[in-house]
């Protein structure tokens, strides 16, 4: 470690700011194709728990589908600080783990199906449509909990993370490339994060 890492890691510890909960890394199916890619996430993880999260959300975005299963095999095999959840685009589950992991799931998919959910509900007259607020459109939803902090590595776009709810985060991107991602840029994101003053829309 040399003395930058000393030196984002005094600062980070002598914060007064308090350190992201929810981590979410936003990635491509291009970025696991770089040589390490998966090592440098199983470090990333852990460098996540280290500085203060309790639960870290990876996406991956995918251009072909056909991919998804060796993506999610490659996920399976990988070693994890803490219980994870794997899910792909037909999944609707919402394991409770402190790591989620996404596979090919897009915001705008779904929030597509929380609305055909809500739509059904309605025609079977089990919900009325003023009933409908955000927390009946949140629970319906397969990510269910919002990220403080979203960080995505090469290019400044969300690749349809999370739309609903990230409409709050705050957003870290940088242009390292995935594949050259250390723990200084980590702790770079965290501190930034730090030094922000949150305004939840206000």
């Amino acid at each position: 470690m040399g003395l930058y890492d000393v030196y984002l890691g005094v600062r980070h510890r002598l914060h007064d700011g308090e350190p992201p909960d929810h981590v979410a890394i936003v990635m491509t199916e291009r970025d696991l194709l770089a040589d390490g890619a998966f090592e440098t996430l199983a470090s990333a993880l852990g460098w996540a728990f280290d500085y203060g999260a309790d639960r870290v959300t990876v996406s991956v975005s995918v251009l072909d589908t056909a991919v998804v299963p060796a993506l999610t095999r490659a996920f399976s095999s990988l070693e994890t600080p803490a219980p994870t959840s794997i899910r792909g685009p037909d999944d609707t589950d919402a394991a409770d783990a402190p790591i989620h992991v996404n596979v090919g799931l897009g915001g705008k998919a779904e929030f597509a199906a929380a609305v055909r959910d809500l739509a059904a509900d309605v025609a079977a007259g089990e919900l009325t449509p003023e009933a409908i607020d955000e927390t009946a459109v949140t629970d319906r939803l397969v990510l269910p909990t919002e990220p403080d902090l979203v960080i995505k590595t090469g290019e400044e776009r969300l690749s349809d993370f999370a739309i609903w709810q990230s409409a709050y985060a705050e957003l870290y991107f940088t242009d390292v490339n995935w594949r050259d991602f250390r723990r200084r840029d980590y702790l770079r994101a965290v501190l930034e994060f730090q030094d922000r003053q949150r305004r939840f829309g206000r």
